[in-house]
């Protein structure tokens, strides 16, 4: 999957206006498991970790700001429709290459700049993947633009 990201076409840089059905059942699922009490809204602290489990780097500021413009009758939550809009707002606005490396870095453990067969099988075993060093040679092979074994991220 991240290898078949590191080929997307780097001259695509308008920015999409509709999130995907993927991404919107990820927004939904995400909100109804911290919606522990079923009453539609969540609070403060479930804001932040529904924020963060949807990868969102957001700090305390982020999270009041947030319940802040959207908290209009004093509840201290934020209904799912608000955090529908909120998140959406967000997704659209990630920046797709800032993204990619992100993800690169979550492979590259060692900073390398590359992905090697023992990143790549680390990050498969890690998600649980059961693949042979052969099926991974095989992903490599297919983004080694120098033919050293190695996939290497392009610099920005």
């Amino acid at each position: 999957l991240m290898l078949a990201l590191l080929s997307v076409d780097k001259t695509k840089k308008k920015k999409r206006r509709e999130l995907t059905e993927e991404q919107k059942q990820e927004i939904k699922d995400t909100f109804e498991l911290f919606d522990t009490d079923k009453d539609r809204a969540i609070n403060y602290h479930q804001l932040k970790v529904a924020m963060r489990a949807l990868g969102f780097d957001v700090k305390k500021a982020d999270v009041l700001k947030i319940l802040k413009d959207y908290d209009r009758e004093s509840t201290g939550k934020i209904t799912f429709e608000d955090f529908n809009e909120v998140v959406t707002d967000w997704i659209l606005d990630r920046d797709p290459l800032e993204e990619i490396l992100k993800a690169f870095k979550l492979f590259d453990d060692d900073d390398s700049g590359k992905i090697s067969l023992r990143n790549l099988r680390r990050v498969a075993r890690e998600l649980g993947e059961n693949m042979s060093d052969e099926e991974l040679r095989g992903m490599i092979e297919e983004f080694d633009k120098d033919g050293d074994g190695e996939s290497t991220c392009w610099k920005i």
